[in-house]
């Protein structure tokens, strides 16, 4: 396992990092576990989110305790504040969960623009306050909208981005990889399993490893999807002609008008889940289960029924996708499978 530096941060970490997200759905005593067994595994970067129910605290109850010693690693996190009390507030409760006195990379949470000094909101100027009193040691952004994410590198002002990366991605989203190099911006891969749609881990890592510059952040929930990365640090995968032929093989199954589960949609105006109802005929597909299948789900995928089509969800989505008309077809392949004609898991 390569170690790479986040450009001008000057972070050095392995190129193998955790995702805590999550973590947020499993207990404190398993978090910790996990989370521990991570870092002893060789694991050094790891990020979470206000966003994220308790994931901050399970952080600080695994390594703000003296487990370890605070240098050892990194840890990244996240505000969704749209104003600067909203982001001291924050910012104050995520040093407390995390049990720390700084935090190594604070980023702005599905920025939907560029936040620039003097453009009104006051937010820019509360990361570089906060950097001053060492709340904060470097700064930086996470985006789905491939335009912001291009002003954000270009602005000069941000030291990280974070942003969904995937062996799906587009060649214009890779490029954004290279464009961070070139602009000395660490970049953070969010999403490498495209939400659960990419199943083959030794694909996805081969895929990110050929890039200097930018570290994943893999979604990690138990102990077992752990060790599969963690198998990684000592075998990393690389791009071979194999690997290079299944995943143009995925692509030919799956780029195009498919749902990437962002929630940039929600909340839907009637109360579809979106994110999730929207990529069903996928999920059934590629991550069977027939929990998909129980009376929540089922009554889920119904609300789909109740669409009016006011158009609000696509004005968000950063695919521009069709997503009434993507719903409609989802819930199609919804009763296929609850009529027998088509098999889950």
């Amino acid at each position: 396992m390569k170690d790479i530096i986040l450009g001008k941060t000057g972070i050095k970490v392995p190129q193998n990092g955790f995702g805590a997200l999550p973590i947020q759905r499993v207990s404190i005593e398993e978090a910790v576990r996990i989370l521990k067994k991570a870092y002893d595994g060789g694991m050094r970067f790891f990020d979470t989110a206000r966003a994220y129910s308790d994931s901050e605290i399970k952080l600080g109850e695994a390594f703000g305790t003296g487990y370890i010693k605070r240098e050892d690693i990194i840890i990244a996190t996240k505000t969704a504040a749209k104003t600067p009390e909203e982001f001291w507030k924050d910012l104050d409760t995520s040093l407390a969960n995390l049990k720390t006195e700084y935090i190594d990379v604070y980023q702005l949470h599905m920025m939907p623009q560029c936040f620039k000094p003097g453009d009104g909101t006051g937010l820019y100027e509360c990361l570089v306050e906060a950097k001053r009193q060492g709340k904060i040691r470097h700064i930086g952004g996470t985006a789905h909208k491939l335009g912001v994410a291009k002003e954000i590198i270009e602005s000069g002002l941000y030291e990280t981005l974070q942003y969904p990366m995937s062996y799906l991605a587009t060649d214009k989203e890779v490029e954004l990889i290279h464009l961070c190099n070139k602009h000395e911006m660490g970049f953070i891969s969010m999403k490498g399993l495209a939400g659960g749609l990419i199943t083959n881990s030794k694909a996805a890592m081969a895929f990110i490893s050929q890039f200097d510059g930018a570290v994943p952040i893999w979604g990690i929930q138990r102990e077992s999807e752990l060790d599969e990365w963690l198998a990684f640090m000592d075998s990393t995968p690389t791009m071979d002609d194999s690997i290079k032929a299944f995943i143009e093989k995925e692509r030919k199954e799956l780029m195009g008008d498919f749902c990437r589960g962002c929630g940039y949609c929600m909340p839907c105006t009637v109360g579809i889940q979106i994110n999730q109802c929207n990529r069903m005929s996928l999920m059934l597909r590629r991550a069977p289960s027939a929990s998909w299948l129980n009376e929540y789900w089922q009554a889920e995928m119904e609300k789909i029924n109740d669409c009016i089509e006011c158009g609000k969800c696509m004005t968000h989505c950063p695919y521009e996708l069709q997503i009434p008309t993507l719903l409609r077809k989802n819930l199609e392949d919804y009763h296929e499978v609850l009529a027998g004609n088509r098999k889950v898991q």
